[in-house]
């Protein structure tokens, strides 16, 4: 799975709604060309009639929701006129009646839509909008930084002659992101980063090939990373969730794996081996 693809963050969203709002039927998708967004995971389904089903923005609930940017709900899928009834069929061979649908909106642009539904024509309450809604921020949020990791790598794969200002912004953001991963929920999202960051690292490499002199723990790689920003200890803990002087503690654990004495040093050294961007 691709740095750019979402689908896991589009399964955890689903579930984390179904879980926190009681609703039968979650599902969901990403846009898969400029006006058009496709089911690709679903949870609570007895049938498979929504998988890859192709929604056009401005058709049905959810392309209705996707077209104004803004959630929308119906109490009784099949009779609603506000709505158009393009899929109709899917929707009855699933059994759904009420349905909700949150899009999706990362820097102003729709990039997908999730599905809550109900069996039963019932009213939603605030708790299942607003549980709802809190799904699509949170993959908002995942899908935003998984943008910025492609941008970074493709940064990083350009020529070693590209503008030091965005080698800058390079080795500022793999440090944001590192401390970003620790917080992730998601342990799959948290180990591509993870991954990401050591792409962006080997990228700029002085020697590609070379290994760091001892293996450096995630741990100590995270501080090196706030100390090559410029923060000091007490900046570092409070980004890494960690004590000042268990920053320090990992500071000189790496400046002894790396054969150095001074912080600036370190960061030199860990540059070299790859460790660092």
């Amino acid at each position: 799975m691709g740095v750019a693809d979402g689908s896991a963050e589009v399964r955890e969203a689903l579930l984390r709604m179904r879980r926190s709002t009681g609703l039968s039927v979650a599902f969901g998708g990403l846009l898969t060309g400029p006006r058009q967004f496709r089911i690709s995971d679903m949870t609570g389904t007895t049938t498979p009639v929504l998988r890859g089903l192709a929604i056009r923005t401005g058709s049905g609930l959810g392309g209705k929701a996707a077209a104004l940017a803004r959630p929308l709900a119906v109490t009784d899928y099949h009779s609603s006129h506000v709505i158009s009834h393009e899929y109709d069929t899917a929707v009855a061979t699933e059994g759904l009646r009420s349905v909700l649908a949150v899009p999706v909106v990362v820097r102003g642009r729709v990039r997908g839509v999730l599905y809550g539904a109900l069996r039963r024509p019932l009213a939603f309450g605030d708790r299942s909008l607003s549980a709802a809604m809190a799904a699509a921020r949170e993959l908002e949020q995942s899908l935003a930084v998984r943008d910025e990791v492609h941008r970074l790598l493709s940064v990083a794969q350009q020529p070693t002659t590209a503008d030091p200002a965005m080698w800058e912004e390079v080795r500022e953001a793999h440090g944001e992101l590192r401390a970003l991963a620790q917080r992730v929920p998601d342990p799959a999202l948290r180990r591509e980063l993870l991954s990401a960051c050591g792409r962006l690292a080997r990228a700029s490499a002085a020697d590609p090939g070379a290994a760091p002199p001892a293996p450096l723990s995630p741990r100590e790689v995270d501080v090196l990373a706030c100390v090559a920003s410029g923060a000091t200890n007490a900046v570092a803990g409070e980004r890494l969730g960690l004590r000042p002087e268990t920053v320090k503690s990992y500071l000189r654990s790496s400046m002894r794996k790396l054969g150095v004495h001074t912080r600036l040093e370190a960061v030199v050294a860990a540059r070299r081996a790859g460790v660092l961007p």
